[in-house]
């Protein structure tokens, strides 16, 4: 894998799990317009195939999850090609998902990389990750998502001072503001990652879904609307065949075959 070219390469590791790497350690992972384009038809690729209940964001560079835009594309007056029109910044920030997204950080996450960090869903770091938006460092802001995600994630206060110092926080402290879900030695990020991966796609995968697509709208909606909106997904989850399958599994004492359906 270490040989491939590809700036993305996407890889099966079971039946309902995916990982994607960025795949550009000579430039520290830093997204160009080939990011982007793999990265959203990845996105795209991955919704449209229901085998997959769970993908896995790492990188093939162990020293840098990503530094974010790529300043030569920037310089070379390419800044556009680093976004699409529906996924925005790499392609991802902003694209719509139904399936969880795990990050696995096995070193620095900087600015845009942060930033792709902030629009997963789940994140699992190594003991020697960073984490910080250096943007104002050099003259820019974390547009993409960066500013507006750390202040829902983090304590108001503890965000400011990431966002407006440019100091990057370490795993521990990330985790300890409640950033995180697993903090692991180094070398084995993607293998927790992979065990956190299985344990959602055990689940049924509608009920899946629209949990997250709940839990996600509970940012920015009202207490009646999220209740309305739960109602919505139960009474549509009420006509599946998982519905079914579950309390019959559990009576059977056996584990259940969801179909998705």
């Amino acid at each position: 894998m270490e040989n491939d070219k590809k700036p993305v390469i996407v890889e099966r590791t079971s039946e309902h799990v995916v990982v994607v790497y960025l795949n550009r350690p000579n430039a520290r992972n830093a997204v160009n317009g080939d990011v982007a384009a793999s990265i959203e038809e990845i996105v795209d690729a991955t919704e449209a195939d229901p085998s997959v209940r769970a993908v896995i964001l790492t990188s093939t560079y162990e020293a840098v999850f990503s530094a974010g835009a790529d300043l030569k594309e920037i310089a070379a007056g390419r800044r556009a090609s680093l976004r699409t029109e529906r996924g925005g910044f790499a392609g991802f920030v902003y694209a719509q998902r139904s399936k969880p997204w795990i990050a696995a950080v096995e070193g620095k996450a900087l600015a845009g990389g942060f930033e792709l960090v902030l629009a997963c869903d789940l994140v699992v770091a190594s003991e020697a990750a960073e984490f910080g938006l250096p943007e104002v460092k050099r003259g820019l802001i974390a547009g993409a998502g960066g500013i507006h995600r750390l202040c829902r994630k983090l304590p108001y206060a503890k965000a400011l001072e990431v966002i407006l110092t440019g100091v990057p926080m370490n795993a521990r402290t990330a985790q300890e503001a409640g950033l995180l879900n697993a903090v692991v030695p180094p070398g084995k990020t993607l293998e927790a990652a992979r065990k956190l991966a299985d344990l959602v796609a055990e689940n049924a995968p509608l009920c899946v879904r629209d949990s997250l697509r709940i839990a996600k709208a509970s940012y920015d909606r009202s207490e009646y609307e999220l209740r309305t909106l739960a109602a919505e997904c139960l009474s549509q989850i009420a006509l599946s065949n998982d519905y079914q399958e579950g309390p019959r599994a559990f009576i059977e004492k056996r584990a259940p075959q969801w179909t998705g359906t």
